[in-house]
Order: C-alpha cells, then structure tokens, then sequence
C-alpha cells in the first residue's frame, strides 16, 4: 500500500523526523490559505499522486507570492501528470501539499528496504540526492553506501554516523543526521514499511537537516495491525480492479495485454504470465485466487477479469492441491452464466478431483477449450485471441 508525501511527512514527524511545515489542499483556494496560515515568504505547490518524478512532470512549483500560488494551484489540481512511474496514462491531481520553502545548501539520498539476500533490512545513502537512486546505481554505484541492520539489536548509532560522513554531511550536522536516520529506521519497523525513502534529504542554511520528500510504502499483509495506516488509503490512485479484488482476499495486478488469467498459487500466475509471452500473447492481469477459494470467490474473480475492456480470452490454469478443481469448476460456470460470458475461455486443470472438475465443466453447456498442459493452454489462448 502506498501513501502520499504530505501523509509520509506526518507519521515521519510524529517521530521526530524533521519536515518543513505544510498543508494539504483540495481546492486553490486551500491552497491560498494554506500559503497564508504558513507564513513563509516563499512556499512549494506539489501535486500529491503515487508516483516519483512530479517535478520533472510540472507537478512542482516554486511560488514567491499568494498570487504565484494561485496561478500554480490552478495550472496543477485537475492536470494528469504523466510520469516515468505512472504510465502513459498518467494520474490525475486531486489534491496538493502546499509547504513553507526553505534555504536547500545540499541535497542526499537516504532509504530503508528490505534485502531478500540477507533476510535483513539495509540503509542506503547517497550524496547524490535529488536523482532518481536507479540512475546513481547504473552511472556511480561507488556513490551509494549501504549498511545492514542486525534486526536484534536495530540500527546502531555507529552506522548511521558512517553513512553521515560516507556521503560527505557537513561535521556540524552529523549529530542531526544521525537522530534523522535513526528515527526514520524506527519509523520503518514501527508501520511494516516495505520501502521508506527520503530523496531528497537536505541540508538547509539555518542549519538543519530535514526531509524535502518521502515515499513509504506499506507491507499489505501487516496492516491488520496498522490501523492508523489504512486511513491513509486514497482509493482515487489506486485501480478500480484492484480495489475490488481486495474485497474477496485475491491478489490482483491489472497489467496491459489483452489475455485474463486466473491461477491459483503466486509462483504459478508467475509462469502462467511468462508462458503466455512465450507464445507471443500478453496477460491482462496477474491473479492469485489462493489455495482456499470458495464458487463465489472464484465467480467475483471472473467478474474482476472480465470489468477489464482490454480482455478478449481468458486462460484459467488450476492446479488443485489445496484448491480443488470442481471447486473452480463450479465457480467458472457460475461466473460464465451470470456475465454471459462470449470470449474465448481455455482451461487447464490438473489435481484434486480434476475428473470431477472437468466433468462439470463438461456437462455445462458452455463453449470452453480445455487444455492438457500449461504450455497446451497457453498456445490455445493465445491462438483464439489472434
């Protein structure tokens, strides 16, 4: 789950991490009042989407007077912003974080993630903040400093003082740097964070080192016990699809091909995905329906499948072990009868009761190909598509 920049800076200073003051706005005239109430001589317009690159995309504006924040206000609420993370279609701006400015001497990078490889969470830090930490890996890798976090003992402030002076912070505002890292590592383990990011991390002329931005996203399987996170939630940026399928517990990522898939395993939906672009189609979707799906799960799923106008076939790819296939079966020929299903439909199932399943699928009447393999499915559907 992700949240927006002005949400990140809240949790961030509840925890002593400092930000620059702001406030978020709906309307300009928000955002004039907000510019007001913050009294600062310059303020920052910033649309407020799930994605990076705002600035690049105009998204960021720099106002010198209530007018100018207007102007800016008005030139951004409303714009869809098409970004390097947003896609071609881009994302609308419905709300802003209008924020006092301030003196920026340098800028860093400064992020917590969770290293698969270890099983332990890195900081990562660089000098090169403002860019994108991609780009800084691919043209100066000698520039970005990592240390691993002993998940008994935490960060240590041994570590943090390391990275300060390995990406050059000024001696006077190690100190500063250090409490910021450290509170930012707190902040991750407290919400179950996935990813926390601040780029930049600046340095400022009055002497403080503060977070002129942060990204956060949240491990969806904690936030059961995230409460106050799950407020955060702003369904406008996430997909309609998606949001449905979180209804009914399936893991759903809408994609761009035109092929429907309902699997049930992850790592299956994965080669599901990988097989159909072997045979030159491309998947509409990833789609786990879980290893304990009801009819009705498997029937809202279909529904989720087909709600997308790109879909023109669908291969369902079972392999009943804990899921059993009249299971799916009768969920498929339920969901087939109430959407009036006329697309082309392949499917391949292997397992548990799969006679059983097939034999339903069989005596329904409806105009389904079945498939003896994965490989065997994905060339059909693909075939029936072209």
């Amino acid at each position: 789950m992700n949240i927006h920049e002005y949400q990140g800076k809240e949790i961030l200073r509840k925890y002593g991490v400092s930000v620059p003051n702001g406030k978020v706005a709906f309307t300009v005239d928000e955002a004039v009042e907000a510019a007001k109430e913050l009294g600062s001589s310059v303020n920052v317009v910033k649309a407020q989407i799930h994605a990076g690159g705002r600035g690049k995309a105009g998204g960021v504006k720099v106002a010198k007077n209530l007018e100018e924040v207007r102007t800016y206000a008005s030139e951004i609420l409303g714009k869809t912003l098409v970004t390097h993370q947003t896609g071609p279609e881009g994302k609308e701006v419905k709300r802003l974080l209008i924020e006092e400015g301030c003196d920026i001497k340098k800028e860093y990078y400064i992020g917590l993630v969770l290293d698969r490889a270890t099983s332990r969470i890195v900081m990562m830090a660089s000098e090169e903040g403002g860019t994108e930490i991609e780009e800084v890996a691919e043209q100066t890798p000698e520039k970005i400093f990592k240390e691993i976090v002993d998940p008994v003992v935490g960060l240590q402030g041994f570590q943090a003082r390391r990275l300060a002076f390995n990406i050059n912070i000024p001696k006077e505002l190690v100190g500063q740097a250090v409490k910021f890292m450290m509170g930012l590592y707190t902040v991750f383990v407290d919400k179950d964070c996935s990813i926390a990011e601040i780029n930049p991390l600046v340095t400022t002329g009055d002497g403080r080192v503060m977070a002129l931005d942060a990204k956060f996203n949240f491990d969806s399987n904690a936030l059961y016990r995230q409460k106050d996170i799950i407020e955060f939630r702003d369904l406008d940026e996430e997909d309609q699809k998606e949001i449905e399928a979180s209804k009914y517990d399936l893991s759903y990522i809408s994609l761009d091909g035109n092929i429907g898939c309902m699997v049930n395993g992850a790592g299956l939906a994965m080669s599901t995905m990988d097989i159909i672009k072997h045979y030159s189609g491309d998947p509409a979707n990833f789609l786990d329906v879980g290893g304990g799906a009801t009819a009705e799960k498997v029937t809202e799923a279909f529904k989720i499948i087909l709600s997308d106008e790109n879909v023109k076939g669908i291969f369902v790819n079972i392999f009943g072990g804990i899921m059993k296939c009249d299971i799916i079966a009768e969920g498929v020929v339920e969901a087939t009868k109430q959407v009036g299903l006329s697309l082309p439909l392949v499917v391949r199932l292997e397992g548990t009761n799969v006679e059983l399943g097939k034999k339903i699928l069989d005596e329904s009447g409806l105009n389904i190909t079945s498939a003896d393999s994965m490989a065997d499915g994905a060339e059909k559907i693909v075939s029936l598509v072209k």
